[in-house]
């Protein structure tokens, strides 16, 4: 019997070698397939690196700061308007009391009273898997964004009376965002350990963070791969007036 791969099949056998070369073909032909868009989508650099990543946290990064220049730029010319209305008032003293009581629900002035600091952290970079649970995954040991939006929602569900992430108050269009391992607040980018303080009852926020099941959640990853969770409680804090721009981006008010 021969072996060779020329010879010609016996009755009832299928030819099993045109099949293989074809197949061989078709793979050299991706091959080819995937070196040229890879060349394409490179554009003669290295795709394996994360330098456009860098390159986009760089970015981010000098955003951020510009962005703390320009809040400061806005506090300080706020504070020469609200001078010289000041100085030039002519409303009553109801009409300036309604005038603060708005500003203090807008959150556009200081805030100061008993409160509480919530701290999130990432895990520890050699955290391990408590006993009885499972090994964890990249995200089980970073902070995400769920998680700052269920401290804030707890403590506004706890009567605070005004809450600062970081350095930065919250207001009523105030979004946290997380991108990667970063917070993006207001424009400005953040790293954790994230802070979040609020004024109020301090018996009454506490108990919206023990009874908020999205927190019970995250309190199962404290548990089994030591996320970091810590608060502290204040006798007397005070929280900045928002500083930024009020003006609507996105939306229009209804009239």
């Amino acid at each position: 019997m021969s072996n060779s791969a020329d010879s010609s099949p016996g009755p009832g056998r299928p030819s099993r070698w045109r099949p293989v070369r074809v197949l061989t073909a078709a793979v050299f032909a991706l091959a080819g397939l995937i070196f040229v868009t890879s060349f394409n989508t490179a554009k003669g650099t290295n795709i394996r690196t994360d330098a456009s990543l860098l390159r986009l946290s760089d970015l981010i990064q000098e955003r951020s700061h510009k962005n703390a220049g320009l809040d400061e730029s806005t506090a300080a010319l706020r504070d020469q308007v609200d001078a010289l209305a000041a100085r030039d008032d002519g409303s009553t003293s109801a009409e300036d009391a309604r005038l603060r009581a708005l500003e203090t629900a807008a959150g556009t002035t200081e805030t100061s009273g008993a409160g509480l600091t919530v701290t999130l952290n990432d895990a520890p970079p050699n955290a391990q898997a408590a006993p009885g649970y499972p090994e964890p995954q990249a995200n089980d040991l970073v902070i995400h964004q769920q998680d700052l939006q269920a401290v804030v929602n707890a403590l506004w569900q706890g009567g605070a009376q005004g809450i600062k992430v970081m350095d930065q108050r919250l207001i009523s269009t105030s979004a946290v965002r997380c991108v990667g391992n970063t917070l993006i607040l207001q424009g400005r980018v953040y790293s954790p350990p994230y802070k979040i303080t609020a004024v109020g009852d301090r018996g009454k926020l506490a108990k919206a963070l023990a009874d908020s099941p999205a927190l019970e959640n995250y309190q199962l990853y404290v548990k089994a791969y030591g996320l970091g969770w810590k608060v502290d409680e204040h006798k007397a804090v005070t929280l900045p007036g928002y500083s930024g721009t009020v003006d609507l981006q996105y939306a229009k008010p209804v009239s």
